[in-house]
């Protein structure tokens, strides 16, 4: 199994990015994918996660409303996109398979690499 995360980089408060995570020896339709943050100093944390069986996607508190996560069976592709950026969603974000969604990262078998993000003026 590989997850490639990308899509990251500088945007300004309020603004928009969408990572990707391409995953290859993975059958989505079998698992989840997840999207995790870790910022320097703190605990990397749920972010969102979407359920390759029924398409159905879950959100940590935090991100309700302002992100979205879907997929592309076609591209084996999983989005994340983020709007309404703020400075303390700076971090890098990391995408993992599983079996079922869950806040705790322990419980993913596979990460990509991390894509960084950072919300700054």
């Amino acid at each position: 199994v590989q997850l490639q995360a990308s899509g990251g980089g500088l945007v300004q408060p309020g603004g928009s990015l969408r990572l990707s995570c391409v995953h290859s020896g993975f059958s989505l339709g079998r698992g989840v994918i997840g999207w995790f943050r870790q910022a320097p100093g703190k605990e990397r944390e749920g972010v969102s996660c979407i359920d390759g069986r029924d398409s159905s996607p879950y959100y940590a508190d935090s991100f309700q409303g302002r992100f979205t996560i879907y997929k592309d069976n076609a591209k084996n592709t999983v989005y994340l996109q983020m709007n309404n950026l703020k400075p303390e969603d700076t971090a890098i974000y990391y995408c993992g398979s599983g079996i079922g969604c869950s806040w705790r990262s322990a419980l993913y078998d596979h990460w990509g690499q991390g894509t960084l993000v950072t919300v700054s003026s």
